[in-house]
């Protein structure tokens, strides 16, 4: 699948659909992703590190991803099972459908927030592979939001706030699982084709789903993941085909991930540090949440989780190598963000209000100008004919630039919250007291 694939290759009944990613995705930089769902009632993983760095069955076996706790509470010996059935009896999953309440849920309150960030788009889960859906989805029965639990239209919601407030809506949608749906086992070393739903039925029944979403709710952004379905990848009357037809029907400018299969994809996608190869010279965007779950988990803390000042460097460190950075909330059952979430959003946000204009809209400096480093940190971006430098270092350091004076006009540079002096062609950057968490600015005119 072209998930995390280093080379996909589009079919034949999906290149109509090949383009050049829309300027708005590429000048966005920062998108905020949310997961929310019966999960966020158990609230409940394993904080043992970052997707990519550690061993698969030992990833699954002990998940820190909250919103996998469907799966992870049925493997055998599984500290998740053993806490689902000390804490709650073993109870059937869909009983924290009917606890999750959202009585403190106020999507204009959390979209406040996220446009605080400066984040341009927004995606929330729809559907996850628990197979709960967060509108009145078609065949779901009393298996959604508006039927049980919230008892709210929880997609309508979040896009009505998103408009408001003029930040482009995204869905992300769980084509590849559904755990309730299949009745599948759980997944404990990989996850292949035996294990995700590719049936006709199940084909359909996504594709009424995705149609719905189109319709209904007309989001700029696909996110889907996992896979699709292999029935519905063959072009006809309910395929993946028609939807990526009617999707950029409705939005001319709209844009998919590359999580459909190999299929078709404007962008494609990393997460946390797996599919890194996917980060190159076309679009791309790396996912993550603040801490190492994208749903609500109690066992995070601090220690798990990205500062302000993390999350501004995982930013620019991003967005400097050419792509966007979707930053994931899990909210609470109740509906709100947590205090950590809260405190890392609110100091990304006050950066980008201060810097945000060398960097929104920026694209990479050529390698060739200036080059980064890591110690001290240094990043790079360009807007028109302005090179820009951050510097994350102690007040007090003095750090030289790698930058080729030939082509920057280093004499010309001037800093925020930071001093400079060029001396033989080499410009030096004192770090000075700056109250806001993350690097200090250089600005140095292109020759």
């Amino acid at each position: 699948m072209a998930m995390f694939k280093d080379a996909p290759e589009r079919p034949q009944q999906y290149r109509q659909f090949e383009r050049e990613t829309p300027a708005w995705f590429k000048d966005a930089k920062l998108g905020i992703f949310v997961h929310w769902g019966p999960y966020s009632v158990p609230a409940w993983g394993e904080p043992i590190g970052a997707l990519g760095t550690i061993d698969e069955e030992e990833w699954f076996r002990h998940n820190p991803y909250a919103e996998w706790y469907y799966n992870t509470i049925r493997i055998d010996g599984s500290p998740a099972g053993r806490h689902h059935e000390e804490t709650y009896g073993g109870a059937d999953y869909d009983t924290f459908l009917d606890l999750w309440k959202a009585e403190a849920f106020d999507a204009d309150a959390v979209m406040d927030l996220v446009a605080a960030t400066g984040a341009r788009y927004f995606v929330p889960t729809s559907k996850h592979h628990d197979g709960v859906a967060l509108w009145e989805a078609p065949g779901t029965g009393d298996r959604n939001t508006v039927r049980r639990g919230p008892e709210r239209d929880l997609i309508g919601e979040f896009r009505d706030a998103a408009e408001r407030r003029g930040i482009r809506f995204g869905v992300y949608y769980s084509g590849g699982l559904d755990w309730h749906f299949s009745q599948s086992p759980p997944i404990v070393r990989h996850i292949d084709d035996t294990l995700r739903p590719r049936d006709k039925a199940y084909a359909d029944y996504a594709f009424d789903h995705v149609a719905d979403l189109i319709e209904k709710y007309r989001p700029e952004l696909l996110w889907g993941d996992i896979e699709y379905p292999d029935a519905g990848k063959p072009e006809g009357d309910k395929s993946l085909v028609e939807l990526f037809r009617r999707f950029y029907a409705a939005r001319p400018e709209g844009v998919a991930n590359d999580r459909w299969g190999e299929t078709h994809w404007d962008f494609r996608t990393s997460e946390y540090e797996q599919g890194r190869d996917s980060e190159g010279d076309g679009a791309w965007e790396n996912c993550r949440g603040v801490g190492f779950s994208f749903g609500h988990n109690r066992l995070e803390d601090e220690s798990h989780s990205l500062s302000g000042q993390g999350a501004v460097r995982h930013f620019l460190d991003v967005v400097s190598r050419g792509g966007n950075l979707l930053l994931n909330i899990g909210l609470t059952a109740s509906g709100e963000v947590t205090a950590l979430q809260r405190r890392t959003l609110e100091a990304l946000g006050a950066w980008n209000a201060a810097h945000g204009d060398a960097v929104f809209g920026s694209r990479p400096l050529a390698a060739g100008l200036a080059r980064p480093a890591d110690e001290p940190w240094v990043r790079w971006t360009r807007t028109g004919q302005t090179a820009h430098a951050f510097v994350d270092a102690p007040a007090g350091t003095r750090v030289a630039l790698d930058a080729d004076a030939a082509a920057l006009d280093l004499a010309s540079a001037t800093a925020t919250e930071a001093t400079t002096e060029t001396a033989g062609g080499v410009l030096t950057v004192t770090v000075g007291n700056h109250a806001l968490a993350g690097p200090v600015r250089v600005d140095i005119p292109l020759r």
